[in-house]
């Protein structure tokens, strides 16, 4: 009897010993996920309307960033900025969600102290924004009027030629408010490489064909995934198809950031931050299928 209880009393040891293990490791998983450097992922495409150039346009993408404490201070989106500028972007495109709400959180930011450190970003075909569903929901006038402020463009159904590129900007898809047809209106009235900048990717299936490239945010690759990849939830009403990364469907293209903060709990996990950084060049005419 008493072996048993010696033996029992053993693996009740390792067992405990095997869960701190593994939640020291889950921890250390989770830290660098939720507060360390983003990772820079990149892709190239042809991108028909672009005119011939010496070197493709690179176009940075971020989103999701809610600043707020504990998570995003100020702090550290001036270090991501630089980091930014560092990869020499000639446009950067935020897919929403500038300013941070939800639980655990430690310190609220305004509006300008939010965007104040997005005005060091430097690309010289500029800087342009879609708002997301939480920029409705905290402060979209104080976050527009922020924007401009600090040199950057608000889109919110609406068009803009940046250099050899027309940017049509969607309000949120996830609330309702995008007018897909009245943008690409305002699109037509330029000339160049067609890019819509979405908060939400599920405005993609729902886009004309001439549409390229879409870039999109919101789902923050479920900021809390699989190790395997995928996540429990995605944020999507097509689940998984457009959660997370790259995808190629009937000749376009559509690019879902990860984002770089936080929603609602304060951690991600096996979801890292991410910057996007796409090579758009113009078809290659002895090409025949397009890429």
């Amino acid at each position: 009897m008493e072996s048993m209880v010696v033996t029992f009393a053993r693996r009740a040891r390792l067992a405990l010993l095997l869960a701190g293990l593994a939640g020291a490791v889950l921890g250390s998983i989770a830290w660098r996920d939720t507060l360390g450097t983003p990772v820079v992922r990149r892709t190239a495409m042809e991108l028909p309307g672009l005119p011939a150039r010496p070197a493709p346009v690179r176009i940075a993408l971020i989103s999701d960033i809610h600043v707020a404490e504990p998570q995003m201070p100020p702090e550290r989106l001036r270090r991501i900025v630089a980091q930014i500028n560092a990869l020499r972007p000639d446009i950067v495109l935020i897919a929403g969600d500038l300013l941070g709400e939800g639980y655990l959180i430690t310190r609220h930011y305004s509006a300008e102290e939010a965007v104040a450190p997005l005005g060091g970003l430097g690309a010289p075909l500029g800087v342009y924004v879609a708002p997301g569903n939480h920029d409705h929901t905290t402060d979209l006038p104080g976050l527009a009027r922020a924007l401009r402020r600090h040199g950057l463009v608000l889109l919110v159904n609406a068009a803009v030629q940046a250099g050899p590129l027309v940017i049509g900007g969607l309000d949120d898809a996830h609330i309702g408010l995008d007018d897909i047809p009245g943008t690409v209106r305002q699109m037509d009235r330029f000339s160049g490489g067609r890019v819509i900048l979405s908060h939400s990717p599920d405005a993609f299936p729902r886009l004309p064909g001439d549409i390229a490239l879409t870039v999109a945010g919101h789902t923050h690759c479920g900021q809390i995934a699989w190790p395997w990849g995928s996540a429990p939830i995605t944020m999507s009403r097509y689940g998984q198809r457009y959660a997370c990364g790259r995808v190629d469907e009937g000749g376009q293209v559509l690019v879902t950031t990860a984002g770089l903060g936080t929603s609602g709990l304060p951690v991600r996990l096996f979801a890292r931050p991410d910057i996007w950084l796409i090579e758009a060049r113009p078809p290659d005419p002895e090409r025949s299928d397009g890429r």
